[in-house]
């Protein structure tokens, strides 16, 4: 079985258990005073195996599942069978160290969701396939259009610091996918200029 399929899988199975047990969600979730007090440092992974609602977990895991096999791919060649889930695993914990750095002694901040690694995914793929064309809310465009467009309301809204959700999370997901993505390939940078300057729709 794919190894995309199978975080997708426990994922769903963790954040269901956890939508019906707050405990279990307390447990998981990404609460720096545990980290930093405690010492629960498995909360920087775990977090990323809760979402607030069905609608984050749909969205997170359907992002992951169409990107996810593509990427998987791509690491295994270089790193193995395994290379896609310490991919992803860096991912998660990369993504979430700045918030927990800047939350960390705040016992009123909590964060979760797979967001951050699954924007590693995604910003990963968009260096292969720049002009590949993607769904965003029912509307097709070009993969680099939309990093741009996302990367751009993620840092405005980061600034804003208004909402529940983690943008700051997102933004250092997509710099990990890229800059890991590059770290495992030196082609992919030349090959990801060339496609830019020769657009395919």
């Amino acid at each position: 079985m794919p190894i995309t399929l199978i975080i997708i899988a426990i994922t769903c199975v963790v954040s269901y258990l956890a939508f019906r047990n707050p405990r279990l969600m307390n447990d998981l979730i990404l609460w720096p005073p545990a980290i930093a007090r405690q010492r629960e440092y498995y909360r920087l992974v775990t977090y990323g195996l809760v979402h607030a609602d069905f609608g984050h977990l749909l969205f997170n895991m359907f992002t992951l599942f169409f990107f996810g096999r593509v990427m998987e791919g791509f690491f295994a060649q270089r790193l193995g069978s395994f290379g896609f889930v310490l991919f992803y695993i860096g991912g998660l914990v990369f993504s979430i160290l700045p918030t927990y750095l800047k939350h960390r002694n705040d016992p009123n901040y909590r964060s979760l969701g797979a967001s951050g690694a699954v924007s590693a995914v995604l910003f990963a793929f968009i260096l292969l396939a720049p002009w590949q064309r993607i769904l965003v809310l029912v509307v097709p465009m070009p993969a680099i259009v939309y990093a741009v467009l996302y990367t751009a309301y993620s840092i405005y809204m980061d600034r804003r610091g208004q909402g529940n959700v983690n943008h700051s999370a997102h933004l250092w997901g997509a710099a990990y996918g890229v800059i890991f993505t590059l770290l495992m390939d030196g082609r992919v940078l030349p090959y990801f200029l060339n496609q830019l300057v020769h657009p395919s729709f």
